[in-house]
Protein backbone atom coordinates (compact mmCIF):
# COMPACT_ATOMS: atom_id res chain seq x y z
CA UNK A 1 0.00 0.00 0.00
CA UNK A 2 1.40 3.43 -0.97
CA UNK A 3 1.35 6.36 1.44
CA UNK A 4 1.19 9.93 0.17
CA UNK A 5 3.57 12.64 1.42
CA UNK A 6 0.66 14.35 3.19
CA UNK A 7 -0.37 11.11 4.89
CA UNK A 8 3.19 10.48 5.97
CA UNK A 9 3.46 13.99 7.49
CA UNK A 10 0.14 13.48 9.32
CA UNK A 11 1.24 10.11 10.66
CA UNK A 12 4.53 11.51 11.91
CA UNK A 13 2.61 14.24 13.70
CA UNK A 14 0.15 11.81 15.27
CA UNK A 15 0.76 10.23 18.70
CA UNK A 16 2.03 6.71 19.17
CA UNK A 17 -1.24 5.10 18.04
CA UNK A 18 -0.78 6.65 14.62
CA UNK A 19 2.73 5.31 14.31
CA UNK A 20 1.44 1.81 15.08
CA UNK A 21 -1.18 2.14 12.35
CA UNK A 22 1.40 3.38 9.86
CA UNK A 23 3.79 0.57 10.75
CA UNK A 24 1.07 -2.03 10.32
CA UNK A 25 -0.18 -0.83 6.95
CA UNK A 26 3.13 0.26 5.45
CA UNK A 27 5.16 -2.92 5.57
CA UNK A 28 3.40 -5.60 7.61
CA UNK A 29 1.03 -8.11 6.07
CA UNK A 30 -2.47 -8.86 7.36
CA UNK A 31 -2.88 -10.07 10.93
CA UNK A 32 -2.33 -13.74 11.70
CA UNK A 33 -5.52 -15.00 13.29
CA UNK A 34 -5.61 -17.60 16.05
CA UNK A 35 -8.71 -19.09 17.61
CA UNK A 36 -9.49 -19.23 21.33
CA UNK A 37 -11.96 -21.89 22.48
CA UNK A 38 -12.98 -21.32 26.09
CA UNK A 39 -16.21 -21.05 28.05
CA UNK A 40 -17.17 -17.49 28.91
CA UNK A 41 -20.64 -18.51 30.11
CA UNK A 42 -22.00 -21.50 31.99
CA UNK A 43 -20.51 -23.46 34.90
CA UNK A 44 -17.00 -23.65 33.38
CA UNK A 45 -16.67 -19.90 32.86
CA UNK A 46 -15.09 -19.16 36.26
CA UNK A 47 -12.27 -21.60 35.49
CA UNK A 48 -11.81 -20.79 31.81
CA UNK A 49 -12.09 -17.00 31.60
CA UNK A 50 -8.66 -16.52 33.25
CA UNK A 51 -7.08 -18.66 30.53
CA UNK A 52 -8.30 -16.17 27.94
CA UNK A 53 -6.46 -13.44 29.88
CA UNK A 54 -3.28 -15.55 29.89
CA UNK A 55 -3.50 -16.02 26.13
CA UNK A 56 -4.17 -12.32 25.67
CA UNK A 57 -1.05 -11.42 27.66
CA UNK A 58 1.12 -13.76 25.57
CA UNK A 59 -0.26 -12.29 22.33
CA UNK A 60 0.24 -8.70 23.49
CA UNK A 61 3.82 -9.41 24.52
CA UNK A 62 4.53 -11.14 21.21
CA UNK A 63 3.02 -8.27 19.22
CA UNK A 64 5.06 -5.74 21.19
CA UNK A 65 8.16 -7.70 20.15
CA UNK A 66 7.29 -7.61 16.45
CA UNK A 67 4.65 -10.31 16.17
CA UNK A 68 5.53 -12.95 13.59
CA UNK A 69 7.70 -11.42 10.87
CA UNK A 70 6.15 -8.01 11.63
CA UNK A 71 2.64 -9.39 11.31
CA UNK A 72 0.38 -8.88 14.29
CA UNK A 73 -1.32 -11.80 16.00
CA UNK A 74 -5.08 -11.42 16.39
CA UNK A 75 -7.19 -13.60 18.69
CA UNK A 76 -10.68 -14.64 17.61
CA UNK A 77 -12.45 -15.75 20.79
CA UNK A 78 -15.36 -18.20 20.72
CA UNK A 79 -17.52 -18.87 23.79
CA UNK A 80 -17.83 -22.64 24.24
CA UNK A 81 -20.78 -22.12 26.64
CA UNK A 82 -19.56 -25.02 28.83
CA UNK A 83 -20.81 -27.42 26.13
CA UNK A 84 -18.33 -29.78 24.38
CA UNK A 85 -20.58 -30.32 21.35
CA UNK A 86 -21.06 -26.58 20.86
CA UNK A 87 -17.31 -26.07 21.33
CA UNK A 88 -16.62 -28.51 18.49
CA UNK A 89 -19.02 -26.52 16.30
CA UNK A 90 -17.14 -23.34 17.15
CA UNK A 91 -13.84 -25.01 16.31
CA UNK A 92 -15.26 -25.86 12.88
CA UNK A 93 -16.42 -22.26 12.42
CA UNK A 94 -13.10 -20.77 13.46
CA UNK A 95 -11.24 -22.97 11.01
CA UNK A 96 -13.57 -22.71 8.01
CA UNK A 97 -15.03 -19.21 8.37
CA UNK A 98 -12.59 -17.22 10.47
CA UNK A 99 -9.54 -18.86 8.87
CA UNK A 100 -7.51 -19.10 12.07
CA UNK A 101 -4.07 -20.69 11.92
CA UNK A 102 -4.21 -22.46 15.30
CA UNK A 103 -6.68 -23.16 18.09
CA UNK A 104 -6.01 -22.69 21.81
CA UNK A 105 -8.42 -24.02 24.36
CA UNK A 106 -10.75 -26.61 25.90
CA UNK A 107 -10.75 -27.47 29.58
CA UNK A 108 -12.45 -30.83 30.15
CA UNK A 109 -11.45 -34.05 28.45
CA UNK A 110 -14.98 -34.26 27.03
CA UNK A 111 -14.37 -30.92 25.30
CA UNK A 112 -10.96 -31.94 23.96
CA UNK A 113 -12.33 -35.22 22.68
CA UNK A 114 -15.15 -33.37 20.90
CA UNK A 115 -12.74 -30.95 19.19
CA UNK A 116 -10.12 -33.59 18.33
CA UNK A 117 -11.91 -35.02 15.24
CA UNK A 118 -12.49 -31.47 13.96
CA UNK A 119 -8.81 -30.54 13.94
CA UNK A 120 -7.88 -33.94 12.55
CA UNK A 121 -10.42 -33.64 9.72
CA UNK A 122 -9.00 -30.26 8.70
CA UNK A 123 -5.37 -31.21 9.45
CA UNK A 124 -5.32 -28.24 11.80
CA UNK A 125 -3.69 -27.60 15.18
CA UNK A 126 -5.05 -27.44 18.75
CA UNK A 127 -3.01 -26.44 21.80
CA UNK A 128 -4.53 -27.99 24.95
CA UNK A 129 -3.40 -26.58 28.34
CA UNK A 130 -4.84 -28.90 31.02
CA UNK A 131 -3.32 -31.76 32.91
CA UNK A 132 -5.37 -34.76 31.88
CA UNK A 133 -5.69 -38.55 32.05
CA UNK A 134 -3.43 -39.35 29.10
CA UNK A 135 -4.30 -42.33 26.88
CA UNK A 136 -4.32 -40.11 23.81
CA UNK A 137 -2.00 -38.88 21.08
CA UNK A 138 -2.92 -36.89 17.99
CA UNK A 139 -0.79 -35.44 15.19
CA UNK A 140 -3.00 -32.35 15.39
CA UNK A 141 -2.79 -31.58 19.12
CA UNK A 142 0.01 -30.21 21.28
CA UNK A 143 -0.64 -31.23 24.88
CA UNK A 144 0.64 -28.53 27.22
CA UNK A 145 -0.53 -30.11 30.47
CA UNK A 146 0.86 -33.02 32.46
CA UNK A 147 -0.16 -36.66 32.05
CA UNK A 148 -0.39 -39.01 35.07
CA UNK A 149 3.22 -40.23 35.07
CA UNK A 150 4.38 -36.58 35.29
CA UNK A 151 2.14 -35.50 38.16
CA UNK A 152 -0.46 -37.82 39.62
CA UNK A 153 1.67 -40.92 40.10
CA UNK A 154 4.62 -39.08 41.70
CA UNK A 155 2.18 -37.23 43.95
CA UNK A 156 0.50 -40.42 45.13
CA UNK A 157 3.93 -41.94 45.80
CA UNK A 158 4.75 -38.91 47.94
CA UNK A 159 1.43 -39.07 49.79
CA UNK A 160 1.87 -42.73 50.69
CA UNK A 161 5.34 -42.03 52.08
CA UNK A 162 4.49 -38.82 53.91
CA UNK A 163 0.78 -38.81 54.77
CA UNK A 164 -0.02 -42.48 55.22
CA UNK A 165 -1.39 -43.96 58.45
CA UNK A 166 -2.39 -40.52 59.73
CA UNK A 167 1.19 -39.35 59.45
CA UNK A 168 2.55 -42.36 61.33
CA UNK A 169 4.65 -45.16 59.92
CA UNK A 170 5.99 -42.96 57.17
CA UNK A 171 8.71 -45.47 56.40
CA UNK A 172 6.14 -48.11 55.41
CA UNK A 173 5.88 -46.88 51.80
CA UNK A 174 2.12 -46.84 52.19
CA UNK A 175 1.56 -50.48 53.17
CA UNK A 176 -1.75 -50.79 54.96
CA UNK A 177 -2.70 -47.16 54.32
CA UNK A 178 -6.42 -46.74 53.61
CA UNK A 179 -6.89 -44.42 50.61
CA UNK A 180 -10.28 -43.06 49.63
CA UNK A 181 -10.75 -42.09 45.95
CA UNK A 182 -13.21 -39.22 45.47
CA UNK A 183 -13.85 -37.99 41.95
CA UNK A 184 -16.20 -36.21 39.62
CA UNK A 185 -18.22 -38.44 37.33
CA UNK A 186 -16.09 -37.78 34.26
CA UNK A 187 -13.47 -39.33 32.01
CA UNK A 188 -10.55 -37.81 33.90
CA UNK A 189 -11.49 -39.18 37.32
CA UNK A 190 -12.43 -42.66 36.14
CA UNK A 191 -9.31 -43.18 34.04
CA UNK A 192 -6.90 -41.66 36.56
CA UNK A 193 -8.29 -43.82 39.34
CA UNK A 194 -7.50 -46.96 37.34
CA UNK A 195 -3.86 -45.88 37.41
CA UNK A 196 -3.97 -44.90 41.07
CA UNK A 197 -5.48 -48.24 42.08
CA UNK A 198 -2.69 -50.05 40.21
CA UNK A 199 -0.15 -48.00 42.17
CA UNK A 200 -1.88 -48.55 45.51
CA UNK A 201 -1.93 -52.30 44.94
CA UNK A 202 1.79 -52.29 44.15
CA UNK A 203 2.48 -50.53 47.48
CA UNK A 204 0.20 -52.70 49.59
CA UNK A 205 -2.19 -49.80 50.24
CA UNK A 206 -5.94 -50.33 50.53
CA UNK A 207 -8.72 -48.67 48.54
CA UNK A 208 -11.00 -47.63 51.39
CA UNK A 209 -13.72 -46.35 49.08
CA UNK A 210 -14.37 -44.97 45.60
CA UNK A 211 -17.09 -42.53 44.57
CA UNK A 212 -17.85 -40.41 41.51
CA UNK A 213 -20.11 -37.42 41.93
CA UNK A 214 -22.16 -35.52 39.37
CA UNK A 215 -21.85 -31.71 39.61
CA UNK A 216 -24.14 -31.25 42.61
CA UNK A 217 -23.69 -30.11 46.18
CA UNK A 218 -26.26 -32.50 47.66
CA UNK A 219 -24.03 -35.58 47.38
CA UNK A 220 -21.13 -34.05 49.32
CA UNK A 221 -22.56 -34.83 52.76
CA UNK A 222 -22.92 -38.50 51.85
CA UNK A 223 -19.37 -38.55 50.50
CA UNK A 224 -17.94 -37.02 53.68
CA UNK A 225 -19.86 -39.49 55.82
CA UNK A 226 -18.50 -42.41 53.80
CA UNK A 227 -14.92 -41.14 54.12
CA UNK A 228 -15.35 -41.20 57.91
CA UNK A 229 -17.17 -44.53 57.90
CA UNK A 230 -14.40 -46.21 55.90
CA UNK A 231 -11.72 -45.01 58.36
CA UNK A 232 -9.72 -43.42 55.56
CA UNK A 233 -6.13 -42.35 56.18
CA UNK A 234 -5.80 -40.26 52.99
CA UNK A 235 -8.27 -38.92 50.44
CA UNK A 236 -7.05 -38.62 46.85
CA UNK A 237 -9.45 -36.26 45.12
CA UNK A 238 -10.05 -35.77 41.41
CA UNK A 239 -13.14 -33.65 42.06
CA UNK A 240 -13.02 -30.81 39.59
CA UNK A 241 -14.03 -27.22 39.07
CA UNK A 242 -16.25 -25.27 41.43
CA UNK A 243 -17.16 -28.43 43.36
CA UNK A 244 -13.80 -28.29 45.13
CA UNK A 245 -14.83 -25.44 47.40
CA UNK A 246 -18.03 -27.26 48.38
CA UNK A 247 -16.07 -30.47 48.92
CA UNK A 248 -13.52 -28.95 51.31
CA UNK A 249 -16.16 -26.96 53.15
CA UNK A 250 -18.18 -30.14 53.68
CA UNK A 251 -15.12 -32.02 54.94
CA UNK A 252 -14.45 -29.32 57.50
CA UNK A 253 -18.08 -29.33 58.64
CA UNK A 254 -17.89 -33.12 58.99
CA UNK A 255 -14.78 -32.97 61.17
CA UNK A 256 -12.41 -34.27 58.48
CA UNK A 257 -9.30 -32.21 59.13
CA UNK A 258 -5.88 -32.29 57.43
CA UNK A 259 -4.11 -33.43 60.58
CA UNK A 260 -6.30 -36.56 60.75
CA UNK A 261 -7.32 -37.26 57.14
CA UNK A 262 -5.33 -35.16 54.66
CA UNK A 263 -6.59 -34.68 51.13
CA UNK A 264 -4.35 -34.71 48.07
CA UNK A 265 -6.24 -32.92 45.30
CA UNK A 266 -5.40 -33.30 41.62
CA UNK A 267 -7.70 -30.48 40.52
CA UNK A 268 -7.78 -27.68 43.10
CA UNK A 269 -6.20 -24.41 41.89
CA UNK A 270 -5.52 -20.94 43.22
CA UNK A 271 -8.16 -19.45 40.95
CA UNK A 272 -10.75 -21.94 42.13
CA UNK A 273 -10.02 -21.05 45.76
CA UNK A 274 -9.84 -17.30 45.14
CA UNK A 275 -13.57 -16.96 44.47
CA UNK A 276 -14.27 -17.67 48.14
CA UNK A 277 -13.73 -15.25 51.02
CA UNK A 278 -12.26 -17.94 53.25
CA UNK A 279 -10.61 -20.73 51.25
CA UNK A 280 -11.72 -24.00 52.88
CA UNK A 281 -8.72 -26.06 51.77
CA UNK A 282 -6.04 -24.80 54.18
CA UNK A 283 -3.78 -27.60 55.44
CA UNK A 284 -4.64 -30.01 52.64
CA UNK A 285 -2.51 -30.65 49.55
CA UNK A 286 -2.63 -30.20 45.79
CA UNK A 287 -0.49 -31.59 42.99
CA UNK A 288 0.31 -29.29 40.06
CA UNK A 289 3.15 -28.49 37.70
CA UNK A 290 2.85 -24.80 38.55
CA UNK A 291 1.98 -22.79 41.64
CA UNK A 292 1.91 -19.00 41.77
CA UNK A 293 4.18 -19.19 44.83
CA UNK A 294 7.17 -20.68 42.93
CA UNK A 295 10.26 -18.74 43.96
CA UNK A 296 12.23 -18.04 40.82
CA UNK A 297 13.12 -14.90 38.87
CA UNK A 298 11.20 -16.20 35.83
CA UNK A 299 8.03 -16.76 37.81
CA UNK A 300 8.23 -13.50 39.74
CA UNK A 301 8.63 -11.61 36.46
CA UNK A 302 5.66 -13.49 35.01
CA UNK A 303 3.45 -12.72 38.01
CA UNK A 304 4.49 -9.05 37.92
CA UNK A 305 3.69 -8.75 34.21
CA UNK A 306 0.35 -10.43 34.64
CA UNK A 307 -0.62 -8.17 37.53
CA UNK A 308 0.58 -5.06 35.75
CA UNK A 309 -1.81 -5.98 32.94
CA UNK A 310 -4.82 -7.36 34.82
CA UNK A 311 -4.60 -5.82 38.30
CA UNK A 312 -2.53 -6.32 41.41
CA UNK A 313 -5.08 -8.70 42.92
CA UNK A 314 -4.97 -11.08 39.95
CA UNK A 315 -4.46 -14.74 40.83
CA UNK A 316 -2.58 -17.17 38.56
CA UNK A 317 -2.86 -20.94 38.43
CA UNK A 318 -1.40 -23.86 36.49
CA UNK A 319 -3.85 -23.93 33.56
CA UNK A 320 -3.27 -20.21 33.02
CA UNK A 321 0.50 -20.62 32.96
CA UNK A 322 0.20 -23.58 30.56
CA UNK A 323 -2.05 -21.52 28.26
CA UNK A 324 0.48 -18.71 28.26
CA UNK A 325 3.26 -21.19 27.43
CA UNK A 326 1.22 -22.81 24.67
CA UNK A 327 0.91 -19.45 22.95
CA UNK A 328 4.62 -18.73 23.35
CA UNK A 329 5.44 -22.14 21.88
CA UNK A 330 3.29 -21.36 18.85
CA UNK A 331 4.82 -17.88 18.47
CA UNK A 332 8.36 -19.27 18.59
CA UNK A 333 7.50 -22.03 16.13
CA UNK A 334 5.88 -19.52 13.75
CA UNK A 335 8.89 -17.21 13.94
CA UNK A 336 11.24 -20.11 13.27
CA UNK A 337 9.10 -21.21 10.32
CA UNK A 338 8.81 -17.64 9.03
CA UNK A 339 5.04 -18.08 8.85
CA UNK A 340 2.01 -18.71 11.01
CA UNK A 341 0.48 -21.10 8.50
CA UNK A 342 -0.60 -24.39 10.05
CA UNK A 343 1.58 -26.59 7.82
CA UNK A 344 4.65 -24.42 8.44
CA UNK A 345 4.19 -24.40 12.24
CA UNK A 346 3.69 -28.17 12.25
CA UNK A 347 7.24 -28.52 10.92
CA UNK A 348 8.80 -26.49 13.75
CA UNK A 349 6.56 -26.95 16.80
CA UNK A 350 8.20 -30.20 17.91
CA UNK A 351 11.56 -28.43 18.34
CA UNK A 352 10.31 -25.86 20.85
CA UNK A 353 11.48 -25.42 24.44
CA UNK A 354 11.15 -22.59 26.93
CA UNK A 355 12.62 -21.38 30.20
CA UNK A 356 9.19 -21.00 31.77
CA UNK A 357 7.76 -19.76 35.09
CA UNK A 358 7.40 -23.41 36.17
CA UNK A 359 10.88 -24.35 34.93
CA UNK A 360 12.17 -25.80 31.66
CA UNK A 361 9.36 -26.93 29.36
CA UNK A 362 9.87 -28.60 25.99
CA UNK A 363 7.74 -30.46 23.47
CA UNK A 364 8.42 -34.18 23.31
CA UNK A 365 8.57 -34.96 19.58
CA UNK A 366 7.56 -38.60 20.06
CA UNK A 367 4.27 -37.86 21.83
CA UNK A 368 3.54 -34.14 21.22
CA UNK A 369 3.20 -33.74 24.99
CA UNK A 370 5.47 -31.50 27.06
CA UNK A 371 8.14 -32.33 29.59
CA UNK A 372 6.85 -30.97 32.91
CA UNK A 373 7.86 -30.53 36.54
CA UNK A 374 5.78 -32.13 39.29
CA UNK A 375 5.07 -30.24 42.53
CA UNK A 376 3.00 -30.67 45.67
CA UNK A 377 1.73 -27.66 47.56
CA UNK A 378 0.18 -27.34 51.00
CA UNK A 379 -2.74 -24.93 50.97
CA UNK A 380 -2.50 -21.78 53.08
CA UNK A 381 -5.23 -19.65 54.63
CA UNK A 382 -4.84 -17.06 51.87
CA UNK A 383 -5.54 -19.56 49.07
CA UNK A 384 -1.91 -19.84 47.97
CA UNK A 385 0.32 -22.91 48.41
CA UNK A 386 3.60 -23.60 50.16
CA UNK A 387 5.53 -26.00 47.95
CA UNK A 388 6.56 -29.03 50.01
CA UNK A 389 7.95 -31.26 47.24
CA UNK A 390 9.07 -31.08 43.63
CA UNK A 391 10.50 -33.51 41.11
CA UNK A 392 13.77 -31.52 40.78
CA UNK A 393 13.73 -31.90 37.00
CA UNK A 394 11.15 -31.99 34.19
CA UNK A 395 9.63 -35.44 33.67
CA UNK A 396 9.23 -37.12 30.30
CA UNK A 397 5.59 -37.64 29.27
CA UNK A 398 4.28 -41.19 28.88
CA UNK A 399 0.63 -40.84 27.78
CA UNK A 400 0.26 -44.64 27.65
CA UNK A 401 2.00 -46.20 30.70
CA UNK A 402 4.28 -49.01 29.60
CA UNK A 403 3.09 -51.67 32.05
CA UNK A 404 0.14 -52.47 29.78
CA UNK A 405 0.12 -52.72 25.99
CA UNK A 406 -1.67 -50.10 23.91
CA UNK A 407 -4.35 -52.67 23.04
CA UNK A 408 -4.86 -53.53 26.72
CA UNK A 409 -5.25 -49.84 27.58
CA UNK A 410 -7.77 -49.38 24.78
CA UNK A 411 -9.86 -52.29 26.03
CA UNK A 412 -9.70 -51.13 29.64
CA UNK A 413 -10.65 -47.55 28.76
CA UNK A 414 -13.68 -48.67 26.82
CA UNK A 415 -14.79 -50.72 29.81
CA UNK A 416 -14.11 -48.07 32.45
CA UNK A 417 -15.05 -44.85 30.71
CA UNK A 418 -16.69 -45.83 27.44
CA UNK A 419 -13.73 -44.44 25.46
CA UNK A 420 -13.19 -45.99 22.05
CA UNK A 421 -9.79 -45.61 20.35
Amino acid sequence: MKISHISLILLIALPVAGVIIWRHYSYAGPNIRVGVLHSLTGPMAASEKPLVDALRLAIEEANAAGGVNDRKIEAVVADCRSDPVYCAEQAERLITEEHVQALFGCWTSDCRKAVKPVVEKHDHLLFYPLRYEGMEESPNIVYGGAVPNQLIMPAVHWALDNLGKNGKGRKSGGRGTRVYLAGSDDVFSRVVNVLIKDLLAAHGAIVAGERYLPPAEAAMDDLAADIVRQKSDIVVSTIGGNDNAVFFRTLKKSGITPDKTPVLSMSATEVGLAVHDTPPMAGHYAARSYFQSIRSPENQAFVDRFRDRFGQQAVIDGPMEASYLNMLMWVNAAREAGSGDVADVQRTILRQSLSAPEGAVSVDPATRHTWKMARIGKARDDGQFDIVWNSARPLKPAPFPAYRSREEWDQLLETVAGIRP
